[in-house]
């Protein structure tokens, strides 16, 4: 079973996220910024982060630069979720770090997609 960190400071975009996520059946745990998020992968490191961009205490980049040089911290697969479109934005997360990238507001067919992609069937 394959755990997912969901680290959104939006309370309802964690939940909606969370159901999706339960019904393909990943064992889900939430961070409401990136500080909290950085500390619950270090106690225990996920196989997928799906990783809001704008957040209070600490952003999705910086959040994700810091996962990346922690030790173990190559190992996740990283979903950027969020209303940053535009092509700069896009760069700088894969340049970050990021393994894919999906808009808000997304819905169970466009995670699933991206999941595959990332390797999650």
């Amino acid at each position: 079973m394959h755990t997912c960190l969901i680290v959104d400071d939006s309370r309802v975009i964690r939940k909606v996220s969370r159901h999706i996520l339960e019904e393909f059946g990943f064992v889900v745990e939430e961070a409401e910024n990136g500080q909290d998020g950085l500390n619950k992968c270090i106690a225990a490191m996920p196989a997928l982060v799906l990783l809001d961009w704008n957040m209070p205490v600490m952003s999705g980049i910086e959040f994700l630069v810091r996962l990346r040089a922690h030790p173990g911290g190559d190992r996740p697969k990283v979903v950027f979720c969020t209303t940053e479109n535009d092509v700069a934005h896009i760069r700088e997360a894969i340049a970050a770090g990021a393994d894919e990238y999906v808009m808000k507001p997304f819905d169970h067919d466009t995670l699933q997609i991206k999941l595959q992609l990332v390797g999650f069937a």
